[in-house]
């Protein structure tokens, strides 16, 4: 399965995602329901969000067969743990809908350090 990862601008400075690619390469965490996975290549969105679509069509024509959109986007480290809610992205959700209707991928919701009690969503 070829997987493309979505990052946010907001901690581009911050995470070399080292953390999703472990994952990704270990296939746990977000990538657990896959096999075998292939990284074909990352990108990141740009508030509000306008590039998204385009950058998920282009993934698609690189051979991309699902989107996973970091979990940062959506949920925050707090003392230690990575808890639900309050991520970089107040509108990942939208993001990820647009992403998957604009491009008949599934888009997934995480990637690595998925907070306690969260099952991964697909779009």
């Amino acid at each position: 399965m070829n997987i493309g990862l979505i990052r946010c601008e907001k901690n581009e400075d911050r995470c070399p995602l080292t953390g999703c690619l472990t994952c990704w390469k270990e296939t746990k965490e977000g990538f657990t329901n896959y096999d075998e996975v292939q990284l074909a290549g990352v990108f990141t969105c740009r508030c509000p969000g306008d590039n998204v679509g385009n950058l998920g069509k282009i993934m698609k024509a690189k051979g991309v067969q699902a989107i996973h959109f970091c979990t940062c986007s959506f949920s925050r480290k707090e003392n230690g743990k990575w808890k639900l809610g309050q991520g970089f992205c107040e509108n990942v959700d939208d993001l990820l809908k647009k992403v998957s209707n604009e491009t008949g991928l599934p888009c997934v919701k995480g990637s690595a350090h998925l907070p306690e009690g969260y099952s991964v969503e697909t779009f």
